[in-house]
């Protein structure tokens, strides 16, 4: 595996950080700094070894200390986390979640009201 490869892998795990979490940042290493928790613990130390041996392949003396096996092993495991991510679906349950946390203050606030006016003698 050239220094290439490598980069290609890690431009792909990039691209679809950016295109299934919506990810911003120029490289591997940024967009995995925002991605915070976003990600499992696994795929996330994964994905930061293809990141460090993406910028040693950029090095011809450092080319020689990556071990090429655990780099394939960790971009197989980021493209297989990542292809299986739906981003409409991960919006719908973002929305979703919005919208029952505010139905829940709203619910929470009427029955108070009841309480309030039940307590003072008006219902």
């Amino acid at each position: 595996m050239s220094a290439v490869a490598i980069q290609q892998m890690a431009d792909r795990v990039a691209g679809l950080l950016e295109e299934r979490l919506n990810l911003g940042g120029r490289d591997l290493g940024t967009k995995l700094r925002r991605s915070g928790r976003l990600l499992p613990k696994k795929v996330r130390e994964a994905a930061q070894l293809l990141a460090v041996a993406a910028e040693k392949s950029k090095n011809p003396k450092l080319l020689g200390q990556i071990d090429m096996g655990e780099v394939a092993d960790a971009y197989d495991a980021c493209v297989r986390h990542l292809t299986a991510i739906d981003p409409a679906g991960r919006r719908r349950d973002t929305v979703a979640g919005m919208i029952g946390s505010v139905g829940f203050g709203i619910l929470a606030l009427i029955l108070g009201i009841i309480a309030l006016l039940a307590w003072r003698g008006y219902l």
